[in-house]
Formats: structure tokens, C-alpha cells, sequence
């Protein structure tokens, strides 16, 4: 007896995906609630007062220099190799290519840019946000540190806050603000807190950061993803006319295709016939001429209209170019002669 296999839920996912031809309309796009302003303000001041602490050389910074002391990658070294591949969820370059992977298949089977163009829009304000505040702060990492027991603050470094850390959040957080239904959007937002806060422990564990570098990059990435929805009307106004500039470039290849090609003019040569010259012309009478064309076969005379005449009353006809030489001692037939012939010989 057959029975059908039993769908999983991924074969539910694949299915559900395969049943949309177009853009699919119950997508949720958040909005700047209430809720969420007051959160990014929280996370800001949560921001500021990391960033004072370690100015003022505070107790976060007595901290970061009594992890630094513990040194856990001495405390754990058995993980210390699956860290060093762990990390790479932080780095920008293989997350973005893995995230963008799934988002440009989403956009094909949805039939829309704005997955791709809000992670090109969260990347652009993680690189402008973070690059700015490591250069400005220019504090220095563990393994470069001068001074125990200072912030290495203003030193030219680039390690606060965490590049890695705020990275992992924003390429894994967006995936839950893109999801389609509430219930995804909770799991991996969860999923992405877990990732996020992983690879920043990674860090201070391989000895790359301070703890308060990750606490910072925690909070950056945060504010990046609640900021997100002012960036919407920009994103949506992006699309329609990427989409415009496709739909003008196709018009045209199909102008082109239809439009038959102009024939291109042919050029005749006409042989050019120099002029005849005066030794061209004596040789034209001296030579015989051609014989005349045959000339198509007369009507009986009985046929011919109109009346006629008879052959003493024709006038003589010479033809051009008779073969008869000239001579200075002949008359024309038919001139009347003055005096008797003379004889020839002698």
C-alpha cells in the first residue's frame, strides 16, 4: 500500500514561496511607533554613558583591565579553535555576501528590491556610524595598550566600538526586520541576539577587544536597526525608480529589435569615356565602317500608305565612310563636266 510522504516545514516554506508570482502585498514595513523612538532614545543614552565612562577612566575601564589580566583564551584554550571560525560570523565581508545571498533570492521570488536595498542602507550607516566613532575616539586594543590601568584613549586606534560586534548585529538583526510575520520576525530576533552576543564575547575572549568596546558595538548595532524606518520612504522611492530605469532600458532594446536596420546605399561606378582628340577623329574616317545592323524585314510595297516615287526621282545617298579613297581628279556623280576626260597613261 502507497502512502504520501509527510511535508515538513521546510518543504511548507518552499511551497508557500513557489505560490507567489508577485510582490507579495501583507508585507509588514515598520514603522517609527512610539514604542520604538523611545527605545532608540534609551539605547543613545545607553551609548553616551559607555562612551563617558570610558573617557572619565571610570570602573568599566578597571574592568576592561581585569578580563584583560584573566586572559581567558589561557583559562579555555579547547575552544580556542572553534572560536577562531566562530568570529567569522562578525566579519563584514562573509556575513554580507551570506546575508545578501538569501536576500537577492528573496527579491527574485518576491519581486522586489527592498530586501537588498535595507541591507545596502544598514551596511552604509554601520560603515559611516562606527567608522567615524573608531577613527574619532582612536583608542587602542589589549595587545597594543601603553599605560595600566588608562582608557588608551586618543592614541590612533580604531577598536572602539566593536566593528565585529555592531557588524553581527546590524547583517543578522536585519534578517528580523525583513521577516514577513510576527512570529518569524521573534525567532530570529533571537537568533540574531544569540549570534551577536556570541561573536562579542569571542572577542574580549581572544583578547582582540576591551569589554567595553563590545558593550559599545552592542549598542551601535542596535541603534542602527531602530533607525531603520526613517530610511523607508528613501528605500521605497529608490526602488520605484530602479524599477522605472528597467522598465525604460527594456523599451528601448525592444525600439531597437523591432526597427529594421536602414539599407546601406550601394555604390555604382560609372566608367569614364576621355574625350576624342583630333587624331582620334582622322583615324575614326580613315578606318572602314562597321556594317550596318540588319534591319528588320520590309512590308510588301503594296501595303505601304502613301504614294511613291520613282528611283531616278530619289536623291542619291552617299554612305559615311565609303571605302572608295578620295581623288583630286574625280567630280561627284551627277556635276556636270566642262571639258572632255582625260586619258590616262601616257
Amino acid at each position: 500500500m502507497r502512502t504520501e510522504r509527510n511535508l515538513t516545514r521546510l518543504d511548507r516554506v518552499f511551497a508557500r514561496l513557489d505560490r507567489e508570482p508577485e510582490r507579495p502585498a501583507h508585507i509588514d514595513v515598520p514603522k517609527m511607533s512610539r514604542h520604538r523612538v523611545a527605545l532608540l532614545l534609551a539605547t543613545l543614552a545607553f551609548y553616551l554613558a559607555i562612551v563617558w565612562l570610558v573617557v572619565i577612566t571610570s570602573w568599566l575601564v578597571r574592568l576592561d583591565w581585569q578580563v584583560m589580566f584573566f586572559r581567558p583564551y589561557q583559562q579555555w584554550p579547547e575552544i580556542h579553535a572553534f572560536l577562531d571560525y566562530y568570529v567569522v560570523l562578525g566579519q563584514r565581508g562573509p556575513t554580507a555576501v551570506m546575508v545578501a545571498a538569501w536576500l537577492g533570492w528573496r527579491s527574485w521570488r518576491q519581486h522586489t528590491l527592498r530586501p537588498l536595498l535595507t541591507l545596502g542602507a544598514s551596511l552604509l550607516l554601520l560603515n559611516i556610524t562606527v567608522g567615524a566613532a573608531k577613527l574619532g575616539m582612536g583608542r587602542l586594543g589589549p595587545h597594543y595598550a601603553t599605560t595600566i590601568g588608562s582608557n588608551e584613549m586618543g592614541l590612533g586606534g580604531d577598536i572602539f566600538p566593536s566593528g565585529h560586534t555592531a557588524n553581527a548585529v546590524v547583517t543578522w538583526g536585519i534578517l528580523a526586520y525583513l521577516a514577513s510575520t510576527p512570529r518569524a520576525r521573534r525567532w530570529l530576533s533571537a537568533v540574531s541576539a544569540v549570534v551577536s552576543l556570541g561573536v562579542g564575547l569571542t572577542t574580549v575572549y581572544l583578547g582582540t577587544h576591551w569589554l567595553s568596546d563590545v558593550v559599545l558595538g552592542w549598542a551601535a548595532g542596535l541603534l542602527i536597526l531602530l533607525a531603520l524606518p526613517w530610511c523607508e520612504p528613501l528605500i521605497a522611492r529608490a526602488e520605484v525608480a530602479i524599477f522605472a530605469l528597467r522598465d525604460r532600458l527594456r523599451e528601448r532594446g525592444r525600439r531597437a529589435v523591432a526597427a529594421p536596420a536602414p539599407a546601406a546605399p550601394v555604390a555604382v561606378s560609372v566608367p569614364l569615356t576621355p574625350l576624342p582628340t583630333a587624331q582620334d577623329e582622322a583615324a575614326t574616317v580613315r578606318e572602314p565602317a562597321s556594317p550596318a545592323p540588319a534591319r528588320a524585314p520590309r512590308a510588301p510595297a503594296y501595303l505601304a500608305p502613301g504614294p511613291h516615287t520613282t528611283r531616278s526621282e530619289r536623291t542619291p545617298v552617299t554612305p559615311v565612310g565609303s571605302r572608295r579613297p578620295p581623288h583630286a581628279d574625280r567630280l561627284p556623280r551627277g556635276a556636270a563636266t566642262s571639258g572632255a576626260r582625260p586619258l590616262a597613261g601616257g
